[in-house]
């Protein structure tokens, strides 16, 4: 098992083998390692339970390792290199340290590793005081956060590339539960290449916060490294769906380069 360091928490996987009677374990490499990057506690501890608990059996099934961070303190070069995927999930665009962007900006243009972002990755504006990153708003389609539905709606889901690898085994539209679906100062899709959208009619209950064309599922095919955004994952019942689920498992395994 990998030694667990200061600020996050390690997963390792252990083969169990039984012959005539006799039983003993051997460590399994793991195919690739992901960083998970999180908030906790407060009105999202939620979400990250459940997701947290969903991960480790989906790391478990496919033979990967994934460690948990909770801010951006130990993120550099060297630190990134060690993880083939970059799963942001329910972390922010701000609050990162001058060192953690550098490091982060060049593991995307370089191709160093693959990102997924859920959710509070497009939270792109000025927050808590802190100034809005220009290069995150860049990667995510030169968008501003505008607003949300902050009572949930469930709504209905398009697909759009049904070719692309994290839309496989996925129907042409399904259900999402519960969630906030954010809306920006502009529309992402000229600088993006969307995956999905949301149909905004579907909304229940019914919401006139609207966007018109309304991307939720999008990857930057301008910068080198593998990546994905999910506009959901808000609560935990999102995790009854098992098309988000599958999504979700696509999309680790594409951006790990599997």
């Amino acid at each position: 098992m990998r030694k667990i360091l200061p600020g996050y928490l390690t997963t390792a996987f252990i083969l169990i083998i039984s012959y005539s009677g006799f039983c003993y374990t051997q460590k399994q490499v793991p195919v690739f390692h992901m960083l998970v990057l999180t908030e906790r506690g407060g009105i999202h501890e939620g979400f990250v339970v459940a997701a947290l608990d969903w991960l480790k059996d989906f790391s478990a099934e496919q033979h990967f390792q994934y460690d948990i961070i909770n801010n951006t303190d130990s993120i550099s070069d060297g630190f990134l290199s060690h993880y083939q995927v970059f799963l942001q999930l329910n972390y922010p665009p701000y609050m990162w340290t001058d060192r953690a962007k550098v490091a982060f900006t060049k593991y995307m243009e370089e191709g160093r590793g693959g990102w997924v972002g859920l959710h509070h990755a497009s939270l792109l504006g000025e927050f808590d005081g802190y100034p809005m990153w220009d290069w995150f708003s860049e990667f995510m389609g030169g968008i501003r956060w505008k607003n949300y539905i902050a009572a949930r709606a469930t709504a209905t889901v398009h697909v759009e590339d049904k070719n692309h690898p994290v839309m496989k085994g996925l129907p042409e539209s399904f259900s999402i539960p519960d969630d906030e679906w954010y809306t920006y100062d502009k529309d992402p899709r000229p600088r993006v290449h969307v995956i999905a959208r949301v149909d905004e009619s579907s909304y229940q209950p019914p919401s006139d916060i609207k966007m018109g064309d309304h991307p939720v599922i999008w990857s930057n095919e301008k910068v080198k490294a593998r990546n994905i955004y999910f506009q959901m994952g808000h609560h935990a019942n999102i995790f009854h769906s098992t098309e988000f689920k599958k999504m979700l498992g696509n999309a680790i395994l594409w951006t790990s380069g599997r």
